[in-house]
């Protein structure tokens, strides 16, 4: 019969069913004997237990699929949509299972396509050569890529790994970046040799605690093809300049050559010869910048005073020196350094910065001599960041972009690193690390 009758039309019929029999069974009361007192009573009993054990069977449908939704919903909280629901005789319920199932199928073809697109990303990001990690507001290591793994730990699983008791592990350069939060450029070595890294740092909130993500790129290979790639521009560069210069030098000699047997053509034949010393000139100048850069001489180290190294740099480029001076003294080429010094200065310069917020800091510690120069510059993009110490890279109109190439190329002479950070609230900070033992890197 539930099959036919609406939930509220199987409560009425049961209600109406019970007060019949509670108003019939009074009067079988009396007729036995019973008295009317206690025939009513008892009818009245008899009816309101029977109005609830007919209340009870229509209701149980409704109570089964209510339970059935219960124990559904608590597997949808836990992530399990895989339970579907058989769906009852009545009509109405009927809507509410079919509904439920609609849900979950739903629910289970969302989940598989993330999981898909899950699955999909970090194949990406295993495979990416950046190196990847993740780190939650208690520094534990809660995602990481393969590069990382390599990078850090050697291959080893790090996911699960406190940040800091992970960096002992790692080389001393990526250790220090990583624990200052340094966004940047910088080199370390290895037993492959040496190599130029780029870090940056970004937070964001997932699951409303905040997260910090690491991303390492080794900048090696790229730096290596991009500098392949500058070389050809430079020779095409010099080319072009010096067609430009000698074919009028070609042209103006011969017109000289013609104008010696004319001796009325004296003051043509001056202004020819200035022409020519003009355009030697020009090129001797566009050549000896290039030649500083590929004829660098091997560091003559040698004990020197930081006193007077900076009593020699200080005419020639403003800026304050921050905290005091080492008393051991330094170990260089004091030449080569010097020019590093003021290439740098000149930079901050013409970076923007006030020659007041210009500072250079100097320390020494048992491993070797650190030379710090910051400034509150224009600072540098990341893209620009990453190619900063490329050879005849600039981005002055008029700069060939030789500074910072030869400071690298000093510094590596030298044995030591260079490193180039952002500094917060604008700026730039450049690290210059020399080893006391300098082992002077061959020239290619």
């Amino acid at each position: 019969m539930s099959e036919y009758f609406s939930l509220e039309g199987r409560i009425l019929a049961c209600t109406g069913l019970a007060l019949a029999v509670g108003t019939t069974l009074p009067w079988l009361g009396i007729y036995l004997g019973l008295g009317p007192r206690l025939s009513w009573i008892a009818g009245l009993l008899l009816g309101v237990i029977l109005i609830i054990v007919l209340i009870r069977l229509a209701l149980s449908p409704l109570t089964t699929t209510l339970k059935s939704l219960q124990n559904g919903l608590l597997n949808f909280r836990d992530g399990d949509f895989s339970i579907s629901l058989v769906p009852p005789r009545d009509v109405e319920l009927q809507q509410i299972t079919n509904l439920y199932n609609e849900i979950g199928e739903h629910l289970r073809r969302e989940r598989a396509h993330i999981y898909q697109r899950e699955l999909l990303l970090d194949t990406v990001i295993q495979s990416s050569p950046q190196a990847l990690i993740l780190v939650d507001q208690s520094e534990h290591i809660i995602y990481s890529n393969s590069s990382a793994k390599k990078l850090l730990n050697e291959g080893r699983p790090i996911q699960g790994l406190l940040l800091k008791k992970l960096l002992p592990n790692s080389p001393k350069e990526i250790a220090s970046a990583i624990e200052h939060w340094e966004d940047g450029l910088f080199n370390y070595s290895d037993s492959n040799g040496t190599h130029s890294m780029h870090i940056g740092n970004s937070t964001f909130v997932l699951n409303a605690h905040k997260h910090r993500l690491i991303v390492l790129r080794e900048m090696t290979k790229e730096l290596t093809r991009a500098e392949v790639e500058v070389w050809k521009k430079v020779i095409r560069l010099i080319s072009h300049e010096l067609n430009n210069s000698l074919a009028p030098i070609s042209s103006l000699a011969h017109s000289g050559k013609m104008l010696i047997a004319k001796p009325d053509k004296s003051a043509a034949l001056e202004k020819v010869f200035d022409i020519i010393a003009e355009r030697c000139k020009h090129l001797t100048e566009f050549t000896q910048g290039y030649a500083s850069f590929a004829k660098l001489p091997p560091p003559s180290c040698r004990e020197v005073n930081w006193r007077e190294l900076i009593e020699r740099i200080a005419p020639l480029q403003e800026f304050s020196l921050k905290g005091g001076l080492p008393e051991h003294p330094g170990y260089f080429d004091p030449i080569q350094i010097e020019q590093a010094l003021l290439n740098l200065i000149k930079n901050s310069r013409e970076a923007g910065s006030n020659s007041l917020d210009i500072e250079l800091a100097i320390s020494t510690d048992g491993l070797g001599q650190k030379l710090v120069i910051t400034d509150r510059g224009c600072g540098m993009s990341e893209k620009i960041l990453q190619q900063a110490l490329l050879p005849f890279f600039s981005t002055k109109e008029q700069g060939v972009g030789l500074g910072l190439a030869l400071c690298r190329e000093i510094i590596d002479a030298h044995g030591g690193r260079i490193q180039l950070l952002n500094r917060n609230g604008g700026g730039l900070q450049i690290t210059l690390w020399l080893p006391w033992a300098a082992e002077p890197t061959p020239k290619g």
